[in-house]
């Protein structure tokens, strides 16, 4: 077995048991009062900082699997409609930006007005061509994990506005545009490397470890697709996903 391998299994294996039972723990204290007492607000307040981080740690233990995957080039087969799991990974992306997304959600009434919602928070979509009714045939995790990834990013570095466009028919095509400072050219090349850390309080984001991008790269290469960006500084920036439909498959 090699170190990559051995790894992988350790982050399989040893860690995602251990973060289910943190989560499933917090959120048992917080939702079963009859069982384990009632809870001050403060202890509420650490309680969910505790549940949100842990599920932070799920999020970024998946991605780290799913990148294992597609290097390794296994895929599910899923026919899935777009709209759906773009809905699911713009909520996944606003709660990683504002983790008290979902509380705020539940005293909205739920996702009923999901529309509403996403407009308030300056994010547009559009759906044309075949894929706006028609079922795409992919690895459904690996196509959300691609478009939570992109739709983060943007989240954190836009002025006001994201802009999200799936077109396509044949390829999917995805488009994720935000409004915010762009990126230097001279560093444009640099933003798919992995764990190149970064930072530009400019831009009114900290950076980080470069592993996000890098992990889209991996997985739309491993999907035999293909990203591009096109950026201007003070125009924001553009994300360009392509991706054929499956074809033929590795099993799990």
């Amino acid at each position: 077995m090699n170190k990559k391998k051995s790894l992988v299994d350790l982050l399989i294996h040893d860690l995602t048991g251990p973060l289910s039972i943190i989560t499933t723990s917090a959120n048992n204290l917080i939702k079963k009062e009859d069982k384990y007492g009632s809870l001050t607000e403060r202890q509420k307040k650490t309680i969910d900082m505790i549940l949100r981080n842990a599920q932070k740690a799920q999020t970024f233990l998946q991605d780290i699997i799913e990148v294992y995957r597609s290097e390794e080039g296994i895929l599910r087969s899923d026919t899935f409609f777009i709209q759906d799991v773009l809905r699911d990974a713009v909520l996944d992306a606003i709660e990683i930006v504002n983790p008290d997304f979902t509380e705020e959600l539940v005293c909205k009434g739920g996702t009923e007005n999901i529309k509403d919602i996403f407009i308030e928070r300056g994010i547009s979509i559009e759906i044309v061509g075949r894929y706006q009714g028609s079922p795409f045939v992919h690895d459904r995790n690996k196509i959300q994990q691609i478009l939570r990834n992109l739709i983060t990013n943007a989240l954190k570095y836009r002025k006001k506005i994201v802009n999200i466009k799936i077109s396509g028919n044949d390829e999917l095509i995805i488009a994720v545009e935000d409004d915010g400072t762009g990126i230097p050219f001279e560093r444009q090349g640099d933003v798919f490397k992995r764990f190149l850390y970064t930072k530009d309080s400019g831009r009114g984001y900290a950076g980080g470890f470069g592993f996000g991008l890098s992990c889209v790269k991996s997985i739309v290469e491993s999907l035999q697709g293909s990203i591009s960006l096109e950026s201007f500084e003070g125009k924001g920036t553009c994300f360009t996903i392509k991706i054929p439909p499956l074809t033929h498959k590795k099993s799990i």
